[in-house]
């Protein structure tokens, strides 16, 4: 188990738990669903000894992190607001931002509405999406019995009742599932996206397989840390963050034609779940659209959705090379 220099602070209104590792640039790293801030442990050491000063928050809502009662206090420009705050009480005066998964989502939005604070942007798994023409819950499935996993996520307490049953098995099916040890999951290889269609009556984690060992770049420890976040917080929160997917298409109406004006990159495994999605591989290669200053796409061989974790040293290099490139300590 890797310790990290945790500590609160107090910002927009939340009393929000970080690691904070390093001085230097500031670089803020943020996590997944469902992932805390432990999920960039290996970055915030490498980082921190490169130079930067690189810190990791637990999302509003999960782990350490104060929870917002309102379901609408996750809608994303609230979680942006949540790293403009953090930024000031770290007294940085600009940080380049980092995420996987939600995190990515996150931090796309971020450098989108703050350029003038987020300097440049690293997205992990997540690419930058334009918006579609109609909300994003009439977009996904559902027929008779069963119903796309992020429809299953809308109902309060559905879902929230299933995951905190057994939250170390919920944790292990999902880390398990989503990642490179499940198997490949390319568009159109023929193997089926395993968070695609899921069934009302019996919910999400039947039909994950359970593995039979410890995966490889997953602890027992580490686990445990993560099943202890998520018993401090409970999922509400990160699930609150799919109950906002409406709510974040229609904001976003006031910011359409904008672009993402800083200097970005994009990563993905090959094996991530989201490679599996009908129309991703265009997305992906589309996203020079967005955002004019985007490097060349890096697919990571072999490696699922927890990239940060899966292959946490090919990560951490990809990022200190960005790194070194966009921030004025290494120009």
């Amino acid at each position: 188990m890797t310790k990290l220099n945790y500590r609160h602070v107090e910002a927009n209104g939340l009393r929000m738990r970080i690691a904070d590792h390093g001085e230097g640039p500031l670089v803020l790293l943020c996590h997944g669903f469902p992932e805390s801030s432990y999920a960039w442990r290996h970055q915030l050491s490498a980082l921190a000894e490169a130079g930067y000063r690189a810190v990791a928050p637990d999302l509003r809502g999960i782990g350490g992190t104060s929870a917002p009662a309102d379901t609408e206090a996750y809608a994303l420009q609230h979680l942006v607001a949540d790293m403009v705050a953090l930024t000031d009480a770290l007294g940085a005066p600009r940080a380049v931002i980092v995420g996987n998964d939600w995190g990515a989502t996150l931090a796309w939005h971020a450098a989108l509405l703050r350029p003038d604070l987020f300097s440049a942007v690293a997205a992990v798994g997540v690419p930058i999406m334009g918006q579609p023409p109609i909300p994003p819950t009439q977009i996904f499935p559902q027929a008779g019995d069963t119903l796309f996993y992020t429809l299953y996520f809308q109902d309060e307490g559905v879902a929230e009742k299933e995951f905190e049953a057994d939250i170390r098995r919920t944790l292990l099916k999902i880390y398990y599932a989503a990642s490179s040890q499940a198997g490949p999951r390319m568009e159109g290889d023929g193997t089926p996206n395993p968070f695609g269609m899921v069934s009302r009556e019996r919910g999400l984690l039947s039909s994950l397989p359970m593995p039979e060992r410890d995966l490889p770049w997953l602890s027992g420890e580490d686990l445990a840390v993560f099943v202890s976040d998520y018993a401090e917080s409970g999922f509400r929160g990160g699930l609150n963050l799919y109950r906002n997917l409406d709510r974040n298409w229609a904001l976003q109406s006031a910011f359409a034609g904008l672009k993402v004006e800083v200097p970005a990159l994009y990563m993905v495994g090959t094996r991530d779940t989201g490679l599996s999605m009908p129309g991703m591989m265009q997305m992906i290669k589309g996203q020079k659209d967005l955002a004019p200053q985007l490097r060349e796409p890096i697919f990571l061989e072999a490696c699922g959705h927890w990239a940060p974790q899966e292959q946490a040293t090919r990560v951490t290099e990809t990022l200190l090379h960005f790194l070194a490139q966009v921030t004025p300590q290494h120009q």
